[in-house]
């Protein structure tokens, strides 16, 4: 591919990715976690949950895991595809 193609691909591929904070500026962008929460109350209002964490962190600690697993699992990532274009031979 050349130079210009891939320029053009990354800048559709920004463009997807911003296009839900542009057009829906004071969207709230929750986690699974919370709607399914919200799903279980309203159907079963008496239902209690039966675990617990073993420990909370705060949310400064709880963003660096975060980006520690995100960061690990980029690099993970990023080392199997360069093994297998090694492998490859190109």
């Amino acid at each position: 591919m050349s130079a210009r193609t891939n320029s053009m691909l990354l800048g559709v591929a920004a463009l997807i990715i911003a296009a839900p904070l542009v057009l829906n500026p004071a969207g709230q962008f929750g986690g699974t976690d919370d709607a399914a929460s919200e799903v279980v109350t309203s159907s079963h209002p008496a239902y209690e949950k039966w675990t617990g964490p073993l420990w909370q962190p705060s949310k400064e600690i709880e963003g660096l895991l975060f980006a520690a697993q995100a960061a690990f699992g980029a690099g993970l990532l990023g080392y199997v595809i360069g093994r297998r274009h090694g492998r490859s031979g190109k």
